[in-house]
C-alpha cells in the first residue's frame, strides 16, 4: 500500500506576498478508484477557497512556493498537473523514495474521471444572438464582441438566441451593474415556450451599495418550478466578467460559476421527478425592475436616480444540438462531447468543490425548506443537497 499523509496531520500556513493574510489550511483523504487498482491521494482545503488537489514534494515535506494564479481557483482541468495547495505540512514523510514513487503514479497513470465542461469560445453577438425588446437601450462595442443593457426608469431590455436547443453546453461572461442596484434582476436562462415548459435560471438579484449580489437559480420541469436556490457569491461580481454557464444533457443539468460546479440537477425521471429532455429551449437575457420582490422580498426598492443600470456582456458562446422547436429528440444524440460518459456526474473533485459552495455561501435551498415542503422533494437526495 502506498505510504500518505494521515488523516489529522497538522498543516503550517504559508504566507505569500500576494494574500494580505495567511491561509489556514487542513488535509483529508479522498480515495480515487481505477480499474484493477486504488489511488489514494489528498486534498487541501485552505481558507476561502475550494478544496484542491494536494501532489506536491520539495525534500521531506510537502510545500509550495510558486507563485500564485490571478485568481485563487485555477482551472480544473484532469488531462493537466493538479493545482498545488497553499500550505506546508510539518510532519515529514515517512520515506521520500515512497512519496516519489507515488508521485510517478500520478504522473503516468491515465485515469478516467469526470471533466470540466470545453472551453467557451467568443464570438461576436450577432452570431448567436439577437434582441428581443427596447432595441435602443442595447449598447454595442469592439465590434460586437461587447454588448451593454441599459435599464432606467422607462424599461429593460433583453436579448436571446437565433436557434433552440435540446442539450449542450451554455456559457456567457457578465459584469453585473455596479453600485446600488436594490431591486434589478439581471437573468440568463433557457427556456421553452410551451405551455408546461421547461426552464434553467441564472438570475443575479440586485442589492444596496456595499450588499452582496445574490445569484438565485432555478429549475422548471413541465411548467413546474419552485426549486430555488440561493447563494452569495465569493467575489464582487461587478468589477470584471465572471463565466456562468450551463451543462446540459441526458442526465443531469449543472450550473457552473467560474468553472466551479454550484448547483446539479440529476435526472430522476425513475424517482417520479420530471427531467427537461424534449423540449428545445432558447436561452435569454434581460436587465429589468422587480423590485417588488428581488431585494429583501421587495422592501428595497429600486433608486432610479442611480439609473441607468448597465450589465456588461462578452463571450456568447453557445455549444448545442440545435434542433425546431417541435423537436423531441437530438439528431446527434449520444455523439456530442456533452453526451459522453465523464459528463454523466461530477467527479470528486468537483463534488468537492459543489460542498464548499453549499457550506460557506447558500442562504436558501428549497430541499431544506421544511415549511415549503413538508416532505423532502424526491430529487433533493440524489442531488445531494441535504
Amino acid at each position: 500500500m502506498l505510504m500518505g499523509l494521515h488523516k489529522k496531520q497538522k498543516l503550517r500556513a504559508v504566507s505569500f506576498p500576494q494574500f494580505s493574510q495567511i491561509l489556514s489550511c487542513q488535509i483529508s483523504p479522498e480515495t480515487l478508484k481505477i480499474p484493477g487498482k486504488q489511488l489514494h491521494f489528498w486534498f487541501v482545503v485552505a481558507s476561502g477557497q475550494p478544496p484542491m488537489p494536494l501532489f506536491s514534494r520539495a525534500s521531506d515535506s510537502i510545500s509550495s512556493r510558486r507563485t500564485l494564479p490571478s485568481s485563487p481557483f485555477p482551472h480544473h482541468n484532469s488531462n493537466h498537473s493538479l493545482s498545488l495547495p497553499l500550505c506546508v505540512a510539518e510532519r515529514k514523510m515517512a520515506s521520500s523514495k515512497q512519496w516519489t514513487l507515488l508521485l510517478s503514479i500520478v504522473l503516468m497513470v491515465s485515469v478516467t474521471m469526470a471533466a470540466p465542461p470545453r472551453r467557451p469560445v467568443s464570438v461576436p453577438f450577432g452570431r448567436n444572438y439577437m434582441p428581443t425588446w427596447a432595441f435602443d437601450h442595447i449598447k454595442y462595442f469592439n465590434g460586437g464582441n461587447e454588448i451593454q443593457l441599459h435599464l432606467d426608469k422607462y424599461t429593460g431590455t433583453g436579448f436571446q438566441s437565433k436557434g433552440s436547443y435540446l442539450f449542450g453546453h451554455f456559457h456567457m461572461q457578465i459584469k453585473l451593474p455596479p453600485g446600488d442596484s436594490a431591486g434589478t434582476v439581471t437573468a440568463f436562462y433557457l427556456s421553452s415556450t410551451n405551455a408546461e415548459h421547461d426552464e434553467i435560471d441564472f438570475e443575479f438579484l440586485g442589492n444596496r451599495t456595499g450588499q452582496p449580489f445574490i445569484l438565485q437559480t432555478n429549475v422548471f420541469t413541465g411548467g413546474k418550478g419552485d426549486r430555488e436556490q440561493r447563494i452569495f457569491l465569493w467575489f464582487d461580481p461587478t468589477k470584471e466578467y465572471h463565466s456562468y454557464s450551463v451543462l446540459w444533457n441526458l442526465y443531469q443539468i449543472v450550473f457552473f460559476v467560474d468553472d466551479i460546479p454550484i448547483r446539479v440537477f440529476k435526472n430522476s425521471k425513475d424517482l417520479g421527478v420530471k427531467f427537461p429532455f424534449n423540449q428545445p429551449m432558447k436561452l435569454y437575457s434581460s436587465l429589468w425592475n422587480a423590485d417588488d420582490w428581488a431585494t429583501r422580498g421587495g422592501l428595497e426598492k429600486t433608486d432610479w436616480s442611480k439609473a441607468p443600470f448597465i450589465a456588461t456582456y462578452r463571450g456568447f458562446h453557445i455549444d448545442g444540438c440545435e434542433a425546431s422547436v417541435q423537436a423531441r429528440f437530438c439528431a446527434t444524440q449520444g455523439k456530442r462531447w456533452w453526451d459522453q460518459k465523464e459528463f454523466q456526474d461530477l467527479d470528486a473533485y468537483q463534488w468537492r468543490r459543489l460542498r464548499w459552495v453549499r457550506q460557506r455561501f447558500t442562504i436558501y435551498n428549497y430541499c431544506t425548506d421544511r415549511t415549503r415542503y413538508p416532505t423532502l422533494p424526491a430529487e433533493c437526495k440524489r442531488d445531494r443537497d441535504i
